[in-house]
């Protein structure tokens, strides 16, 4: 069977807020059905409400400590990156086998992640990172980060509507007409487009922009006021059609092109991201204090470091009466339906990674490639390279 062989662990995730699990039960049975062993820690499932009996159910062996997890697999599921565990007094990185496999959103491109990526390498774990994953017809099953933008965007909007403190839509009340709010989306990708969608559903003006052609039409066609912002398609659009980094002199440009815009906005949503990479600054300090009191941030790339500067990972804070939102993992907030997701996802993932029971590291396919990050004692990945500075562009 395809996956003999392999013991896979999925221990329960440590970091703050996080609610997700990597397997779902049903998924756990389609692993165990084709040939694995699968362990689970005690409690896992618990914050999307798949209890341990559900895993025992379809024939996974629940144990009691993330150390026994770790100690049994040779290929680890995650939904984050490995942390140090407080209760251990060890970083999970630390946990895993030598020479095992760990696939998990890494982000390593991320400085507060590059300890935990030099640890994988050290240990000659082969580590594969899930924001990388290629916008390809083949990858479209696997590809997670697109899931859980779906839920970031959905999510960023709530989160911006229960911060400002005005009506959304227009209001008509015995007081008189109420404007609606006003919302801008920057970067128009699975977020952006999802964060749009639910404003105008709330009754917001929607205002939107993004760098590449593509996705400014698309979100044109949801009935919003594209920022004209026009940028040469080569500079402009990667791989996939998937934003790239641009020269400084063009971040200076749309900087000063979207403050203009700023100073009537209510709630920003802030979603530019570059596959693997960190992400872009686009909201200074000083076009932060020029919105309006009471106006709203919600950073939803601060994963990858933020576009605004003064957005803190997973802190709420006011600066100069303007409320800024850096919530780190959003998609934990819709805990059932992203785990359900992200776990189909990962089946697809590891079932195009794994080759009569063995981890297919040296494979010319274009998943494997683009989302290995650790082999052989090795750092090989492109993003995490450059933001190490170990490479140039």
């Amino acid at each position: 069977m395809k996956f003999s062989g392999l013991t896979i662990g999925v221990p329960k995730e440590i970091l703050a807020g996080e609610l997700r699990v990597a397997v779902t039960p049903d998924v756990a049975k389609k692993f165990v059905e084709n040939g694995a062993r699968f362990v689970i820690e005690s409690g896992a499932g618990e914050g999307a409400f798949f209890f341990d009996s559900d895993y025992s159910a379809v024939g996974a062996e629940v144990v009691s400590t993330a150390q026994e997890v770790y100690s049994r697999a040779n290929l680890i599921l995650k939904v984050k990156e490995p942390q140090f565990n407080n209760s251990i007094g060890k970083h999970e990185a630390e946990l895993i086998n030598r020479g095992a496999t760990i696939v998990a959103f890494l982000h390593p491109a991320h400085d507060v992640n590059h300890k935990a990526i030099r640890i994988l390498a050290e240990r000659e774990i082969t580590s594969f990172t899930l924001d990388s994953i290629p916008r390809i017809s083949k990858a479209q099953s696997m590809d997670a980060l697109t899931s859980m933008s779906t839920v970031a965007g959905y999510k960023s909007v709530i989160f911006g509507a229960n911060r400002i403190k005005k009506f959304i839509p227009m209001m008509p009340t015995s007081a008189g007409m109420i404007p609606p709010s006003e919302g801008v989306v920057v970067g128009v990708g699975v977020a952006g487009l999802q964060a749009i969608a639910t404003a105008k559903r709330l009754g917001a003006k929607v205002k939107a922009l993004d760098i590449r052609p593509e996705a400014a039409a698309q979100a044109k066609s949801l009935g919003v006021e594209v920022i004209p912002f026009d940028v040469p398609q080569e500079l402009a659009m990667g791989k996939g059609g998937y934003a790239k980094r641009l020269p400084k002199e063009w971040y200076e440009k749309e900087r000063e092109i979207l403050s203009k815009h700023l100073q009537s906005c209510d709630i920003l949503v802030l979603s530019a991201l570059i596959p693997g990479e960190v992400a872009p600054i686009l909201v200074t300090e000083p076009m932060v204090t020029s919105m309006k009191k009471g106006s709203v941030i919600v950073d939803i790339a601060i994963d990858q470091g933020g576009n605004c500067e003064l957005t803190e990972e997973g802190k709420e804070y006011d600066y100069n009466s303007v409320w800024l939102i850096g919530m780190l993992n959003i998609p934990a907030t819709l805990s059932i339906d992203s785990t359900r997701m992200f776990s189909s996802n990962i089946w697809h993932f590891v079932d195009n990674l794994v080759k009569d029971g063995k981890i297919d590291a040296d494979s010319d396919d274009q998943i494997v490639k683009e989302t290995l990050v650790t082999r052989a004692g090795s750092i090989v990945h492109h993003g995490a390279l450059l933001a190490m500075g170990e490479i140039k562009e």
